[in-house]
């Protein structure tokens, strides 16, 4: 029997028990991607930075997450597949071919690879580090990228060197040297494959993936898949997309697991939702005149996708955008430029953003000891503030406020207090919803007539009214230093 048709009946090398979502499956090269010292690092950067100095139980790490991500996205992709199925069955035989199962698994094994590394350039703290003055300064040399690739040809990765760094630049670097050194050829894998559906690349995919990709669109749009304007070079694009916003979308299993486990190890029930309601809704969504390939939603299931949205609003509004937490936040991000004050860890830190055989380095255990040694010396430094939880005195939050609104109130407060408004600090958080009135990037709501059962795709904004309560807006915090920071 081949490998392919058994991956597809469920057979795994390895059970990883999750608290999220119970026993999750590997098989030999997803093991041998995760022994990798580059992923294993991740089990040393908690998934949403110093939240535990808010929620304790949120001390979950970003390498059970990604864990969770690889396991979800295959849900999904799976549960699109079983369902065309199944209406497929309703009007006509199906069976699928051997190269048709092929075609789905491979397709399947290169999602859960991209999930399974998706978050593999992560650095300390997660999203705070980037968000560290002294760190912009050492992303944005403009060596950095040169450097990170040095006496690699990336010409079929990326078709020119981003302007800025960010972390999906380092999982995408991160996830060429961890394949490299992981043997995809039992499992007939190609690495460009993988790093295509990531972001930030522009991969012109393989042979081997450029004939799944026009069997698996033959397959789902059926007789009338060539019956349109798309090329058959467009084919490969058309699923690489698909499959990129399985990986991340705003319909993602990226959100769909963070929200979950951040909700359940933060003891808060606003994150919940129920994912198999969701999943049993989704489906693949196509045009053949325009041509599109994307998700789609059953008209039933907007009520599933509803509770999805609106429990990602609540998770910001309530847990990441916490008073207290964003504080912490800030304290973070200047005790991370402090340490850095010392050439000697500014340096390492330097060298460590370069090159992969030291990118290990970065976790979240040496920023820690930084911060101990620098409260040891500095008793009136932010480094004390983060180990002795030492918070930010709250004064008040607004919503929505323009930077001169803003700068009035810091002043107004100010005048309150009787103090400078230096004294004054700001935590901005902003929530961009403004994508699902934007037709969620290309998903659809799938509707069918009422007798001929025919199917169409419609905007969600044109079918639900909810979703246009949505859109960007910041949540400002005021705050007081602490004292022994005050007149610094």
């Amino acid at each position: 029997m081949p490998r392919a048709i058994d991956d597809l009946l469920g057979a795994y090398d390895k059970l990883i028990m999750d608290p999220v979502h119970g026993g999750i499956p590997l098989y030999r090269h997803e093991i041998q991607v995760i022994d990798h010292p580059l992923y294993q690092r991740l089990r040393n950067i908690c998934q949403n930075d110093i939240l535990s100095l808010v929620f304790p139980g949120a001390t979950h790490s970003r390498f059970l997450h990604s864990i969770g991500v690889m396991h979800v996205g295959t849900r999904m992709f799976r549960s699109m597949i079983n369902a065309y199925l199944r209406e497929q069955q309703l009007s006509r035989d199906v069976d699928l071919t051997l190269t048709q199962l092929e075609a789905i698994d491979y397709l399947s094994k290169i999602i859960r690879l991209a999930c399974l590394l998706h978050d593999s350039g992560h650095s300390s703290f997660s999203h705070q580090f980037t968000q560290a003055r002294r760190i912009k300064e050492l992303m944005s040399r403009p060596s950095r990228f040169r450097d990170l690739w040095a006496g690699i040809d990336i010409s079929d990765i990326y078709d020119e060197p981003p302007e800025e760094l960010e972390h999906e630049h380092y999982s995408v670097r991160v996830a060429y040297d961890v394949l490299e050194n992981t043997d995809l050829e039992p499992a007939g894998l190609h690495r460009n494959d993988v790093l295509g559906i990531m972001e930030t690349t522009r991969v012109t995919p393989s042979e081997v993936f450029c004939r799944h990709a026009e069997t698996f669109w033959s397959f789902i749009a059926g007789p009338d898949a060539h019956a349109g304007v798309l090329q058959d070079t467009s084919t490969p694009r058309l699923v690489m997309d698909l499959l990129s916003s399985i990986v991340s979308g705003e319909i993602d299993a990226d959100r769909a697991d963070y929200m979950l486990r951040d909700g359940f190890h933060s003891s808060v029930t606003i994150g919940g939702f129920n994912l198999d309601h969701l999943l049993s809704n989704l489906r693949f969504g196509w045009n053949v005149e325009e041509p599109w390939l994307g998700l789609a939603i059953t008209h039933k299931g907007l009520g599933a996708l509803e509770d999805f949205v609106y429990s990602r609003y609540q998770m910001y509004r309530k847990v990441y955008a916490h008073k207290t937490a964003l504080g912490f936040d800030w304290l973070l991000r200047e005790a991370i430029n402090e340490v850095l004050e010392d050439p000697e860890t500014f340096d390492w830190v330097d060298v460590c953003l370069s090159r992969m055989d030291y990118f290990a380095e970065l976790t979240d255990n040496f920023f820690w000891e930084a911060f101990r040694r620098k409260a040891r010396q500095t008793p009136n430094s932010y480094s004390k503030c983060i180990v002795d939880r030492i918070k930010l005195d709250h004064l008040d939050t607004r919503e929505n406020l323009t930077p001169e609104q803003q700068q009035a109130h810091i002043e107004e407060l100010a005048g309150m207090l009787g103090t400078s408004p230096s004294e004054v600090v700001t935590c901005t958080m902003r929530a961009r919803f403004s994508n699902i009135q934007d037709n969620f990037n290309g998903i659809k709501v799938l509707m069918r007539e009422p007798v001929t059962r025919r199917r169409h795709l419609k905007r969600i904004t044109d079918v639900s009214a909810f979703f246009s309560k949505f859109g960007d807006g910041t949540i400002t915090h005021f705050y007081r230093r602490p004292e022994r920071l005050r007149a610094r």
